[in-house]
């Protein structure tokens, strides 16, 4: 059947009466009543099931369990032609524990529950921007669209997936087994998608090119002793300060050589964690000291290529100095490479109208984003995927907690029903309009 602007934007219109401020907030509150830990997050995806069954009943809600405590929450509406997934995941990225996320936090006191200024629309809250906010936005646009499609009576087939794992973790934590992933799990388990759409902050735009996640692990070796026994030197933790230089003056390499290697996207090193003898026992200096680094990897990325580079600066970089003698190894475990879909995919295309449709505009470009999520996971497997969402900005107040304008969060719900809209619609609502 031909395909109007007035029936695409009654589509809109319906989709967009099923969207509310109050909704998301009633989302995000189920979201944030209990702790949703990576690898953690069933009591959460159970608690957001039974409320969703509540409010939409007509819909199917599903909990698929993830290792010992993990879950996706899944929703699927229609039968009939090429599926449209609309992602985002359950857990967050901070633990919500202070007395763990302190190492990362420098902070010791709770966090502020979640509050709204009635005021100035503003939401506040914990974990709202990995990835409650755009969790809830995505979810009230999901079944917006839905019902707005089945009233219609027009063909289409959508699945929302609200993933557990969703946030990287490195292959070098000490853990006796690594959990499997949300999405990695459901892709295996389900029929690969048309399209997807993901739901997670990011920057102003659409994103067709996301970044992949490098973890290395640089481990120092050297005799064993006790402080009694230490030399003039100090030992390999004195001297920490020697290997960190190393890597940061082959960082600025490394970034400057990755200049111009995506469109969208450019490449990030930083040293996250330092690993290194007994709290317990500090009158024994550490026989190894390991560095724990997160590489943002662009196209083109060998992990092997650079653990050796890393490797050699770092045994050129202690010859004749304090470390001179320790024992060097670098070890890098690609996670995800970083992925692209073209620019005039149809989901991106249907992702940059439905953002005029929301905004009066077409999306600002976008360059030098360093954010991998789990959108490399979907474009790894084959599968075009779009990644929009709003700019997430810290609390001044306690850089824990997340703010973001409700009516933002409403743009965006809105945003993610139109590309939802234009799939079922598929070309007849591209040519509508052509922004891309």
């Amino acid at each position: 059947m031909g395909m109007t602007t007035d029936a695409l934007r009654h589509l809109r219109q319906t989709a967009a009466a099923a969207i509310s401020g109050d909704l998301i907030v009633e989302a995000i509150r189920v979201l944030a009543e209990g702790p949703s830990r990576r690898g953690r997050e069933r009591a959460t995806a159970i608690r957001l099931a039974a409320w969703a069954r509540s409010r939409w009943p007509e819909l199917p809600w599903h909990v698929e369990e993830v290792g010992d405590e993990g879950a996706n929450l899944t929703s699927t509406a229609g039968d009939t032609g090429p599926e449209l997934l609309v992602y985002s995941h359950l857990d967050t990225s901070l633990s919500g524990d202070i007395a763990d996320d302190r190492w990362a936090t420098g902070i010791d006191e709770p966090v502020a529950p979640l509050s709204l200024d009635p005021v100035s629309g503003l939401l506040s809250g914990f974990g709202l921007g990995v990835a409650r906010a755009p969790a809830a936005a995505a979810l009230a646009g999901y079944t917006a669209a839905a019902a707005a499609l089945r009233h219609a009576g027009l063909p289409h087939r959508l699945r929302l997936l609200l993933a557990g794992g969703g946030t990287h973790s490195s292959p070098f934590a000490r853990r006796e087994r690594a959990e499997p992933t949300g999405i990695g799990e459901h892709l295996r388990s389900h029929p690969l998608p048309a399209a997807a759409v993901v739901a997670k902050c990011g920057p102003h735009g659409v994103l067709h090119e996301e970044p992949g996640a490098v973890f290395l692990r640089v481990r120092l070796g050297g005799a064993y002793r006790p402080v009694l026994a230490r030399d003039d030197t100090g030992g390999l933790l004195a001297n920490v300060g020697v290997a960190t230089a190393i890597l940061e003056a082959w960082r600025a390499e490394h970034l400057a050589a990755k200049a111009g290697a995506g469109h969208q996207l450019a490449a990030e090193v930083g040293i996250g964690a330092i690993r290194g003898g007994m709290p317990e026992k500090p009158d024994l200096l550490p026989g190894i000291v390991e560095l724990h680094l997160y590489l943002v990897a662009v196209p083109g990325d060998d992990p092997d290529e650079i653990a050796g580079t890393v490797l050699a600066r770092l045994r050129a970089g202690i010859a004749g100095g304090p470390l001179a003698g320790s024992r060097v190894a670098v070890d890098a475990r690609m996670v995800h490479p970083a992925g692209v879909t073209p620019p005039d995919a149809p989901v991106i295309r249907q992702a940059v109208a439905a953002w005029h449709d929301e905004h009066g505009e077409p999306p600002p470009a976008v360059s030098g984003w360093k954010g991998s999520t789990d959108g490399v996971v979907l474009r790894g497997n084959g599968i075009p995927t779009a990644r929009v969402g709003p700019v997430v900005a810290a609390d001044p107040a306690d850089p824990r907690r997340d703010v973001f304008a409700l009516e933002t969060l409403s743009r965006f719900a809105r945003l993610y029903a139109g590309i939802a809209l234009r799939h079922a619609l598929g070309e007849r609502a591209i040519d509508i309009k052509r922004f891309g």
